[in-house]
This record gives structure tokens, C-alpha cells and sequence, in this order.
């Protein structure tokens, strides 16, 4: 009964979403039928055998990086075609997905969809019949990044290939850095510890935040926690209060807010375009998808350059946060061709010789950059960025990912990033020791997670 509710609010979800964004009723009744499963397979499927089909979003990011890999694939299969049906955003593949899993009819999907890296162990885990492993693909799994195939690793099995490292970089503003009596060397290797000293003489001098943080999505805790190949769960159950990192991070991240080093946003907005864009901030830390966002102020050009993040011990500290990557759902009956191609595009092999049009193109065309190690040897990936000074960036960030330590996820990732935001809050705003505010997140977690 729960599951069939879930599958009408989400049908319901769709519609709303629909008519909201300015659609017509046949909008609507096109999500009703997706959930009865009327009139979409000949929608999602191709009866040509060199064709595949493919849910994804984001025509400036993913899809060139799809249309990338289709140009790639035709080297050696001159008859291949990708289709790529777009959707307006990630969820509306988690909504397929649900709907076709709990009407028991994978004829409303296609060959392949595009799915959050976070997200794929709970489907997984709830809708096991939904996907088919690629375990037996012909493809060097080594050369991925073990942290970033953590997540479509379940089980043992392989079940996806990646699009996009989601690979944390930590930016600095050297112009800012030097107005303090600063370089990049003063930040490269340091303590947590030591950034706080760092920042407050940066804000002072400038008035400028060495870190912002968007207060609604609270990644920081994961990303610093990661460097440390720690995780907010241990064995399936929080591991919060009684986790010693997790401790140290959350009473740095505190100290660093209230010294005016770390600018707590008010939402996505405030952290993009004021604190970001609105040249508040000498440092950003976030998945390497925030490039571009740095990069629509070009009067900054030349003044930005990435590092490690800092860490507890000093050691270059390496994360991760976001991401996505290709399944292979029930409905497809060309699995040996769906792995072929994704094994040679996404799965690197087309990059043995390390010129790859999947890999090259997709960065130059969408900003996406890839997982393989051996694509970083080509020419597009070594090439120097001006907006960075110069550096290597690209070839930088693959090197960083193989370097991301594994740690243990959850399905209730974004649940236990909820937590720890509203204890974070609670300290700074509401009296909270750092005992109490744990406590009380661990608590919420566990009662949320039916512990």
C-alpha cells in the first residue's frame, strides 16, 4: 500500500511540475499514461538494432557529453545511433524509474538513463529487477576512480558507467591571498587549523570569506569528512556523536563561521551569485562542476587557482560531491550492444590511446569532466586554463580523483546533510554545545532511518 501511494504522489508530483512550468493538460495526461504505462514504449525504444535509447538532462552538460560519446562510438560502429530524450531534470529519471518499478512494467523506460550518483544504491536496493549489471563488460574498471565506482558498485556487481567526476577542488583567489601577505604556497598542504589563521587575517584585510558554504545543502561536512576516509555512517547506522572526525569538523566548521572565515549562504542563490559571483569570497571547495560558475566573473580571469583542500593532518585532502552516471535498466534487449558502447565511451577504452572524442568533447563542449585516467593524457585535458593562471586544471582534477578516498554511503546521504546543517545552526544560533547539537542530529537520524 505504502509503495503504490508513493507511485500515485509521484504521478501527481509530475503533473504538478508540468502544468507549473506552463505545460498543457496533454502534459499531464502524458504523465498519468507513463505511470499506467500506456503509449510510451514506442516512445522510449528503437526497433533498429544499432540504436540506442537514453534518458538524460542538462542540454548544456550532460547531453553534449552523450552526443559526444555517440560521435565517439560511430569510429567503430558506423551504423550506431544514439536517441537522447531529454528530460527537464534528474528527478524525472527517478520518477520513471519508480513509476515503471511499481506498476511492474519496464516497457515505459529505455535502453539506458542517466542517474545521480546518490540516489543509485537506494534503487537499486528498492528496485533490484529495474537494472542489469555490467559486470562482464569489456572495460578496465581500474582507471575509473575506486571512489567514484563506489557508488554503482553494489553487491560486487558493476552497474554503472561514469559520466562526470563530481571531484572536489579547492579555488583560491591569489590576488586576494597576496592583499593579505599571502601566496598559494601559504595554502597548499595546511591544517584546517591553520586556514582558519589563514582567513581571518584575509577577512580582515580584505573583507573578503576564505570559504562559503550554501546553508541549505551543507556539503562541507561530507567533503571534509571524506578527505579523512571517514563517513557520517558506519554499518548502515549514523556514526555522528560518537565519531571523532566528524567532531573535529563540525567544531571547525563552527570556529570558521563565527571568525568570519567560512560565509554561511542563505540558499543556492546567495551562494552562486552573491557570495561567488558577487566577489565575496576568497575560496571556493565544492565538486568541480562550480567551474563554471566561478568563471562567469571574467574580470577575475587569471587570478584563480586550484589545490588539495585542506585537512586535519595537513595532508592534501581529496573529495568528492555529486555526480552522475549510465545504467542499463530491464527494458533493454541490445545489452550486448549497450555495454559495448559504454564500455568504450564512458568505460574509457576508446582513451587507450589517450585521445578520446568522448572524453575531449565532452569537456570542450559541455565542461564535463570524466573519471578515466588515461583520458587526462590528451592534448584537451593537459592544456593550460587561463582563467586559472595557467594550470592544467582538467588533467589536475582526474589526477585528484583517483586519489578520493571510498567511504561507506547511505541512502539517507541527503538526509544526514539536513541533520548536521540544523545542528550547525543550532550552535551558532541557538546556545548548542557541539555534544548536545550532534546528539540531537543523530537522534533525528536514527528515528528518521527506523532505528
Amino acid at each position: 500500500m505504502k509503495k503504490k501511494l508513493l507511485s500515485l504522489m509521484l504521478v501527481g508530483a509530475m503533473a504538478a511540475s508540468m502544468v507549473a512550468c506552463g505545460s498543457s493538460d496533454t502534459a499531464a495526461d502524458t504523465a498519468t499514461d507513463a505511470a499506467s504505462g500506456e503509449g510510451a514504449a514506442a516512445d522510449v525504444q528503437s526497433a533498429d538494432e544499432n540504436t540506442l535509447t537514453v534518458y538524460a538532462w542538462d542540454e548544456n552538460f550532460n547531453i553534449p557529453a552523450l552526443k559526444a560519446a555517440e560521435k565517439d562510438y560511430q569510429e567503430v560502429n558506423p551504423d550506431f545511433k544514439l536517441e537522447v530524450i531529454t528530460q527537464s531534470q534528474s528527478s524525472d529519471v527517478e520518477q520513471a524509474v519508480t513509476l515503471a518499478a511499481e506498476a511492474g512494467d519496464y516497457s515505459t523506460l529505455p535502453d539506458i538513463v542517466l542517474f545521480q550518483d546518490h540516489y543509485i544504491q537506494q534503487y537499486v536496493t528498492n528496485y533490484p529487477d529495474a537494472w542489469q549489471d555490467v559486470n562482464d563488460a569489456d572495460c578496465d574498471w581500474s582507471g575509473l576512480g575506486a571512489e567514484k565506482l563506489s557508488y554503482s558498485t553494489i553487491d560486487g556487481k558493476h552497474y554503472g558507467f561514469p559520466v562526470d567526476a563530481g571531484t572536489a577542488i579547492f579555488a583560491y583567489r591569489t590576488d586576494l591571498l597576496e592583499e593579505a601577505g599571502y601566496t598559494i604556497d601559504d595554502v597548499t598542504g595546511i591544517t584546517w587549523e591553520k586556514f582558519d589563521e589563514i582567513g581571518q587575517k584575509v577577512y580582515e584585510t580584505t573583507g573578503k570569506h576564505l570559504l562559503c558554504m550554501d546553508g541549505s545543502g551543507n556539503d562541507l561536512f561530507y567533503m571534509m569528512l571524506q578527505e579523512e576516509g571517514v563517513s557520517q555512517f558506519k554499518d548502515g547506522e549514523p556514526y555522528i556523536k560518537d565519531n571523532k572526525e566528524l567532531v573535529q569538523v563540525f567544531e571547525i566548521i563552527a570556529k570558521m563561521a563565527q571568525d568570519n572565515v567560512l560565509y554561511l549562504a542563505n540558499d543556492w542563490s546567495d551562494y552562486t551569485d552573491q557570495a561567488i559571483q558577487g566577489d565575496m569570497v576568497a575560496g571556493v571547495f565544492n565538486g568541480n562542476w562550480i567551474i563554471p560558475t566561478i568563471k562567469q566573473v571574467s574580470d577575475n580571469s587569471g587570478k584563480w587557482e586550484i589545490l588539495p583542500a585542506p585537512s586535519l593532518t595537513g595532508k592534501p585532502g581529496y573529495a568528492s560531491n555529486g555526480g552522475s552516471s549510465l545504467y542499463i535498466t530491464a527494458n533493454c534487449s541490445k545489452t550486448d550492444l549497450a555495454k559495448d558502447f559504454l564500455a568504450y565511451t564512458f568505460g574509457g577504452r576508446s582513451a587507450e590511446d589517450g585521445q578520446s572524442i568522448t572524453y575531449d568533447e565532452a569537456l570542450t563542449n559541455g565542461g564535463v569532466i570524466g573519471t578515466c585516467a588515461a583520458a587526462a593524457a590528451s592534448d584537451v585535458y593537459q592544456q593550460g586554463d587561463e582563467f586559472f593562471n595557467g594550470q592544467a586544471i582538467y588533467a589536475t582534477i582526474v589526477d585528484y580523483t583517483q586519489n578520493v578516498p571510498t567511504v561507506e554511503q547511505s541512502d539517507y546521504h541527503y538526509s544526514a546533510r539536513t541533520a548536521l546543517g540544523t545542528a550547525l545552526q543550532n550552535v551558532i544560533e541557538n546556545g548548542y554545545t557541539t555534544e548536545q547539537a550532534l546528539e540531537e542530529a543523530e537522534t533525528n537520524l536514527r528515528f528518521e532511518m527506523g532505528l
